[in-house]
């Protein structure tokens, strides 16, 4: 697929507007309005706000959906290596990323709305998903916030058919505040008046009381994980219940144990959004759920080859405490079922809190490689993050990239074929899919 008309639009674009975030529903409620508010003419939304996991219970959803028979478009953010990875639109037998020339005649005609006033260029891309959602037939739309939620450009979606708020931790503490509360208080700002709510698994009690009471004071249908609906493990299988009954289904194909709760919130959500599930679509959604760049295996492609002989790679673009904490679990998990030494191969950006991120991992890993992230201008120099995953207790060393650090283990390790990380960035993660030949489609 050809990616240069959409590119050539998008660049044109950040060069007129500034980059980043500016929380506000103003700006784009004007430039819908000149569309003819497309937001109003959406399919069922199913919109989806939280610090992790959001895009695993969208890539959940999604499955269920279309396990079911469903046409399904899907809108999630940040993308790995291609814009059009953040829109994908219903199509028989499975979404499809939009095609380049459908996506760039929408960027061009939302661009041209805004008639230069100033935007940014995420605002723009949001109005670009409403057009495209509007202009294309489906049952239902999944839409991932961006950041927070009150404020987030996707929230001018007048009524969802569910709001879904995942685990709540902090990230993003410049926009959304220095505690959980005051972050829990942001997402639950997509919490729709009478509109049904499903509360994933929440680190704290905090967060969880702060979105029980604002469900409560709108008056929303409320489905909370551990209380109306859970997931739990039994003889490697995955059973899933709530006031229906039991679902003895296999295991997510998304490794780790938290994956077991982000599927419960997808299916809870998808049932509180009026679609039925069957066994047979929950089993097959179980097996067929895909989520690129998160615990995802490398078993091929250019960088793979560069690792020493029989290792397993794994890449992750988790880059917060709470996230390390599950990945960190999820490998535990594999060390349980398969024992190699860890070692990491990570590069982070300077707004993440990144000896949070590492000290999970302390224990379990044997050294960390860190690495420069070169598509973000907020990269952590490679010595600087060296130094934070020393002060949270590891072992690590400063290389140039993630292919000299695969060959340097290569080249240095002599012992069992290793387990490896590769994470600490969505960034990275999407570098190196791009390198290894191996970009989500």
């Amino acid at each position: 697929m050809t990616t240069l008309a959409a590119d050539r639009e998008i660049e044109a674009l950040m060069a007129l507007h500034p980059k980043g975030f500016d929380l506000s529903l103003d700006r784009i409620s004007r430039l819908l309005e000149r569309l003819g508010n497309p937001q109003d003419r959406l399919p069922p939304v199913i919109h989806i706000a939280g610090t992790n996991g959001k895009g695993s219970c969208a890539a959940f959803s999604r499955a269920l959906l279309e396990a079911a028979g469903h046409l399904v478009h899907v809108h999630t953010s940040p993308h790995l290596v291609n814009w059009h990875e953040r829109y994908r639109l219903a199509a028989e037998g499975g979404g499809r990323l939009v095609d380049d020339e459908i996506f760039a005649e929408a960027i061009a005609r939302v661009a041209k709305a805004n008639a230069g006033q100033k935007i940014t260029v995420f605002e723009i891309l949001t109005a670009v998903t409403f057009i495209l959602f509007s202009e294309h037939p489906a049952a239902a739309a999944i839409i991932e916030v961006g950041l927070g939620g009150r404020f987030d450009a996707t929230n001018v979606v007048a009524r969802s058919a569910v709001s879904v708020i995942m685990p709540v931790s902090l990230d993003h503490e410049a926009y959304l505040g220095d505690r959980v509360e005051l972050i829990a208080a942001e997402k639950a700002g997509i919490i729709k008046p009478g509109c049904p709510v499903v509360i994933g698994a929440q680190e704290t009690e905090t967060a969880l009381q702060v979105l029980i009471e604002t469900a409560e004071r709108l008056d929303c249908p409320t489905f909370v994980y551990g209380q109306d609906f859970l997931a739990y493990e039994e003889n490697g299988r995955m059973v899933y219940q709530d006031e229906d009954g039991l679902m003895d289904l296999p295991p997510p194909r998304l490794p780790g144990r938290h994956q077991f709760a982000n599927a419960a919130a997808a299916i809870a959500a998808v049932k509180a959004a009026g679609f039925e599930i069957s066994h047979r679509a929950a089993e097959k959604a179980m097996t067929s759920v895909a989520w690129p760049g998160r615990m995802q295996k490398l078993a091929q492609g250019r960088l793979a080859e560069l690792a020493p002989k029989g290792a397993d790679i794994w890449l992750d673009g988790g880059h917060n405490p709470g996230a390390g904490i599950v990945v960190a679990e999820a490998l535990a998990e594999q060390e349980d079922k398969n024992p190699r030494p860890l070692f990491l191969i990570s590069g982070m950006i300077n707004t993440k809190d990144q000896s949070g991120y590492f000290r999970a991992f302390k224990g379990l890993a044997r050294h960390v490689y860190t690495v420069p992230v070169s598509m973000s201008d907020a990269g952590v120099p490679n010595d600087e993050l060296a130094i934070r995953a020393v002060e949270a207790g590891l072992s690590a060393e400063p290389v140039s990239s993630v292919a000299s650090a695969l060959m340097l283990l290569r080249d240095t390790w002599d012992g069992p074929p290793p387990r490896i990380l590769i994470g600490g960035s969505l960034y990275l993660a999407g570098a190196v899919l791009a390198e290894n030949g191996t970009p989500p489609a």
